[in-house]
């Protein structure tokens, strides 16, 4: 049996076993992907522009070549973090279910094993779900939630629709490297300036605005988007004019959103939050309605990973503390 069983091993995860060895709780770790895949996601060769103090477990200890690390130094931070504490983490493993088989007791299946565990915490990413528009021919093969590097679209027509750093980012990185590169935004977002409203943040905006300029991007102001063909996409313009695009990809990069399915299947209550819709959760404890489960990351309002990180370091002192008073 064990105390805690975490699903995820991104940041928040990795802190909480941590904190779990050095608390001597029986734990493990289940990731579906790598250690850290959320940022193994990220865009090959991506500046991450969030200074250390907000990606490190402990002061000083990320120490990148420049003054922000790129997503190969911090996955390598994140990696070496697991295997130097000898963290007890097994990846490429999917949860498929987690059932309560009696009060503190859960029943959890993967697909490869089924554990039993007194606490589970949910510290999963988001961008295996990322939103879709609904609009015909999204299913097509050139179409993708994700974006991760520039080479195959060299000389070919890309479409990013999104309005968000990562859209931002991806049009950028297309249209430096010779893409045929059309962002499909709408005004409001091009126009936003204001962080804590999501806008582009200004070192992605400036050099976009270069590439503007040098007509290596297009803009286009979006109505919405209609459909996606084999060759062309038809977008309707912030007027209601109707244009066709010859395209290649489709990159849809509106944001993405943490699948609840199994939490709600445990009866765990969840709520409109800042991000979307999350489970309702305790901010001291971070526990849900139904006690023993716990989340963290993007199951929160702290989707910053500094946030992450913290609130693994607050709640797994209690957990143990909890578990040892039950010993007495």
């Amino acid at each position: 049996m064990l105390d805690l069983l975490i699903i995820g091993a991104g940041p928040a995860g990795l802190m909480a076993a941590y904190e779990a060895k050095k608390a001597g709780l029986a734990y493990l770790v289940v990731e579906k992907g790598f250690i850290a895949n959320t940022i193994y996601n990220y865009p090959v060769g991506l500046t991450v522009f969030s200074t250390t103090n907000e990606l490190e477990f402990e002061a000083g200890d990320l120490k990148p070549a420049r003054e922000k690390p790129t997503r190969e130094e911090l996955l390598s931070y994140y990696v070496r973090f697991a295997l130097n504490n000898d963290l007890n983490i097994q990846t490429e493993e999917t949860v498929l279910s987690i059932e309560e088989s009696e009060p503190h007791v859960f029943a959890v299946k993967s697909d490869r094993a089924e554990y039993l565990a007194k606490n589970v915490l949910l510290a999963i990413g988001a961008m295996d779900h990322p939103r879709k528009l609904n609009v015909p021919g999204e299913d097509l093969p050139k179409v993708s939630g994700h974006f991760r590097e520039t080479y195959p679209w060299v000389r070919k027509r890309a479409l990013i629709v999104g309005g968000g750093n990562s859209a931002g980012e991806a049009a950028l990185f297309l249209a430096q490297e010779g893409a045929e590169t059309t962002l499909a935004i709408f005004r409001a977002d091009w126009e936003n300036n204001d962080p804590k409203q999501g806008c582009i943040k200004y070192w992605v905006k400036e050099p976009l605005e270069e590439e503007l300029n040098q007509h290596c991007l297009k803009l286009f102001f979006l109505g919405k988007v209609i459909e996606i063909r084999d060759d062309s996409v038809i977008l309707e313009s912030e007027t209601g004019e109707r244009v066709t695009i010859g395209n290649d990809v489709v990159f849809v990069l509106i944001g993405s959103d943490a699948d609840l399915a199994m939490l709600k299947a445990l009866g765990v209550h969840t709520e409109r939050g800042k991000y979307g819709e999350v489970p309702i959760y305790s901010e001291e404890t971070f526990e849900t309605n139904v006690a023993g489960i716990y989340v963290a990351g993007h199951f929160t309002n702290q989707r910053h990973i500094k946030g992450a990180i913290d609130a693994a370091k607050a709640l797994i002192p209690k957990l143990a503390a909890a578990l040892s008073a039950e010993t007495l």
